[in-house]
């Protein structure tokens, strides 16, 4: 259910977060006027991701089917707060929907709002029953932007198409490597061109202890070739010394990694009007 109520040596951390592409963020869809003219949209203080695990062979168009019903829902109630869907194109088939708020309070005030609206809540029960029949299990987790582990402040997401989203889940007492391994990372690519990403820390859901998120937009699948071949050349030009230790701290520090690429969904997304003027022919396919 995607309402507002519920519903990444060579090996190492630095490169498998680079290799994805260069722009890491993640959507908040609220900006300020001087954000939204840019085009830039900066990473919320909070952000809550959505995931629904889907049944073998209810992906694509069955599954947008059932998605459109919400959008339309929110559409027909000029809703202020939005959200973006997007599909996996690697691990297990699922759909992820980002909602991003400047804070606790403001989601709560989403959640809150949406809850005393009879119509609105209406329309969601009916396309919750109808979109949790291609559904076979869903979750959701909260978490917290971390400005000092990252690099720029935002891409233009209007523009984007894919995402890669590198999940890293930190051992218990390793905190302080774990903020060496990050400055470290900054120092080696964050001043490479264009560079820019965005740490999210768990704060709230399933196995949340340890956990982090970097979330990577990319116009094109392409980038991922091109930012491979940048990140060797900067990873080239560390010394010895310097790898064996980013090695050794990441041996120790790290309880796991995942990488996963996934695409953005118009259809299933309720994107802003300010985004279906600047591509309508992507975001207006609703």
């Amino acid at each position: 259910m995607k309402t507002h109520v519920g519903k990444k040596q060579f090996g190492s951390m630095i490169v498998l977060c680079l290799i994805a592409g260069i722009g890491f963020t993640a959507a908040s869809i609220t900006a300020t006027a001087q954000e939204q003219a840019s085009g830039a949209t900066p990473p919320p203080k909070v952000l809550v991701i959505m995931r629904e695990f889907l049944k073998p062979g209810k992906a694509g168009a069955a599954h947008q089917k059932t998605e459109s019903a919400f959008v339309q829902a929110f559409t027909a109630a000029q809703w202020p707060e939005h959200y973006i869907a997007m599909n996996s194109l690697s691990g297990r088939p699922r759909t992820l929907f980002f909602l991003g708020y400047d804070s606790f309070a403001d989601w709560q005030k989403d959640i809150s709002d949406t809850a005393k609206n009879a119509t609105l809540s209406q329309a969601f029960d009916s396309a919750q029953e109808a979109d949790g029949k291609l559904l076979k299990s869903y979750d959701s987790g909260v978490f917290i932007y971390q400005p000092d582990k990252s690099v720029g402040t935002g891409v233009d997401i209007a523009h984007m198409r894919y995402m890669a989203i590198t999940m890293i889940k930190v051992r218990p007492g390793h905190g302080e490597d774990w903020d060496a391994l990050v400055k470290m990372h900054n120092s080696i690519f964050g001043k490479m061109p264009n560079a820019h990403w965005a740490m999210f820390q768990k704060a709230y859901g399933t196995d949340s202890s340890g956990v982090n998120l970097v979330i990577t937009p990319m116009k094109s699948l392409a980038e991922v070739d091109q930012n491979r071949a940048a990140a060797h050349q900067a990873w080239s030009s560390v010394s010895a010394d310097q790898k064996k230790k980013i090695g050794d701290l990441e041996a120790s520090t790290f309880e796991s990694i995942e990488t996963n690429l996934f695409a953005f969904d118009p259809k299933m997304s309720y994107a802003p009007d300010t985004w279906k003027k600047a591509d309508p022919g992507f975001w207006g396919q609703q």
